[in-house]
């Protein structure tokens, strides 16, 4: 059995959201059903839907979330804000931490242990165009949409903790009247 150099590693991204009038159909042309709209599917507000951004690699045919490597003397958090801004030309408000996800790969005969921190956060600014080139593809998609997209299941449970986080934040401020 060969054996590893095991190393650990971290980084830190997010699921970054923005809230967008409700359309009878949505640009891919599907319409949202009425069933997922009185289940709040993808509708956390009245007249209006969550759509999340996903990057992918179109010639690997994978979609995921954004994230990142820190850099020397960066805070988890700057390295989150950092990179989905690298990755995704948006500029973003972190609301809040959501989770975290591990997992090993091997590379060059190293194996590493890696855990990713998200963070919800919220398209402020910015232009998906402006983009870096680690991605050649920077979308929206409606939430249920994203779910079937990204390529990794311990993404998806991220999303799903996402859009838990996410609706709590959105019924407190409507409560507190900021919405």
């Amino acid at each position: 059995m060969e054996r590893y150099r095991t190393v650990r590693a971290y980084s830190a991204g997010g699921v970054v959201f923005r809230l967008v009038p409700i359309r009878s159909q949505t640009e891919n042309n599907s319409v949202i059903s009425e069933q997922n709209l009185e289940r709040g599917v993808d509708a956390p507000e009245d007249g209006l839907s969550v759509e999340v951004v996903l990057v992918g690699r179109s010639h690997a045919g994978i979609w995921t979330l954004p994230k990142g490597t820190p850099q020397a003397g960066e805070t988890i958090e700057q390295v989150a804000l950092r990179e989905v801004q690298e990755e995704t030309g948006l500029i973003v408000h972190l609301i809040t931490y959501i989770g975290s996800i591990s997992y090993f790969f091997v590379r060059d005969q190293v194996r590493y242990q890696k855990q990713v921190r998200h963070f919800l956060l919220e398209a402020v600014g910015g232009d998906t165009t402006l983009h870096d080139q680690e991605y050649d593809m920077v979308e929206w998609f409606p939430l249920s949409e994203a779910c079937r997209r990204l390529s990794y299941q311990n993404e998806v449970h991220i999303l799903y903790q996402a859009e838990d986080v996410l609706h709590r934040w959105l019924e407190y401020r409507r409560k507190e009247g900021q919405a």
